[in-house]
């Protein structure tokens, strides 16, 4: 097909075919057709045609457990999704505290329960300057270590996990079908949203 309209648009332009159909009063324009960019003296992208959209900045990584997006997610005490972050896989958590902290409602909790990923010094230190108490773990090789720790407190992490377990039955969050994070980010919010209806409508 290329080649039967590459033959007849140089006798088409050349012989001025189109003046015996086109009527009075209306300008030709002879040239290289704008749907064809190959005539044209140098190559120019397609038309919409944008500049490299790759991987970068679409909370994609590679970790152990392969090409991967991890949400940092943030409940209440009763596994309710308050707020949540998009990064790749790669990334840690223990970086990723002090953010936590700030998203969501304008409102400091009295604790802030979390695993032994987000255990460092930094973190316990930014929660505590906002009047929360962290209950975090220590790691094993920590010095230091403070005597007590509130355990029964710290079992409510569980429906966290609970939590994040009810996103992963969605199978456009577990299986990360979209490419951009803007569009991720949009179905993990619809989700959380599901969440919550679901929560307080259990008729």
């Amino acid at each position: 097909m290329e080649q039967r309209v590459e033959a007849v648009r140089p006798a088409e332009q050349g012989e001025r075919l189109r003046d015996l159909l086109r009527p009075s009063r209306i300008p030709l324009l002879i040239g290289a057709s704008g749907a064809d960019v190959r005539q044209h003296h140098r190559p120019r992208p397609c038309l919409g045609g944008r500049g490299k959209r790759g991987q970068k900045d679409q909370a994609l990584g590679r970790s152990r457990g392969g090409f991967s997006t991890k949400i940092h997610l943030k409940t209440d005490f009763d596994g309710h999704p308050i707020a949540f972050d998009l990064t790749g896989g790669e990334k840690g958590d223990a970086p990723h505290f002090p953010i936590l902290l700030g998203l969501g409602p304008d409102i400091d909790p009295r604790a802030a329960v979390a695993d032994k990923g987000y255990a460092s010094k930094a973190n316990r230190q930014a929660a505590r300057q906002r009047g929360i108490a962290p209950v975090i773990p220590h790691k094993a090789n920590e010095k230091n270590k403070p005597a007590f720790f509130a355990k029964a407190l710290y079992r409510g992490r569980a429906r966290i996990e609970q939590a994040v377990g009810k996103f992963k039955r969605f199978k456009r969050i577990a299986l990360r079908c979209e490419k951009t994070k803007r569009n991720f980010a949009s179905f993990v919010a619809l989700t959380a949203a599901f969440i919550l209806v679901k929560s307080v409508h259990r008729t």
